[in-house]
């Protein structure tokens, strides 16, 4: 196994991802390249575990903690959660409203708002 592979395998092993080798990687793999070259990949996982990986996903977009973003930046997080499917999982709301710093009824008003 390249070394590039086996030193991301616990940052995927956290992520529930799958380190794929050279001859495994298929479409939608993440390719991993060093010096240029193709040494493997990287699958995501095909459903996600919990809110938090949505959260994440999410968070990297933003230069700070999301409870630290505007109320119409907020509001832009809970349409991106929604549009991938967060709330389909159990007490999504809940956990979305702790992070973002609000309330339950904050967040349907968010998921109910028109479109601006």
């Amino acid at each position: 196994m390249h070394e590039l592979l086996r030193a991301v395998k616990p940052l995927t092993d956290a992520l529930g991802a799958q380190v794929v080798p050279l001859g495994k990687v298929r479409d939608g793999d993440i390719e991993l390249r060093w010096e240029g070259e193709l040494v493997g990949g990287v699958r995501l996982p095909e459903r996600p575990r919990d809110v938090e990986w949505f959260l994440t996903r999410v968070e990297r977009t933003y230069d700070r903690p999301l409870a630290e973003l505007d109320r119409v930046e907020k509001q832009r997080v809970v349409k991106q959660l929604n549009e991938a499917g967060a709330f389909a999982l159990r007490k999504s709301v809940e956990q979305v409203a702790e992070v973002l710093g609000v309330s339950r009824f904050t967040v349907y008003n968010y998921l109910n708002r028109p479109e601006e």
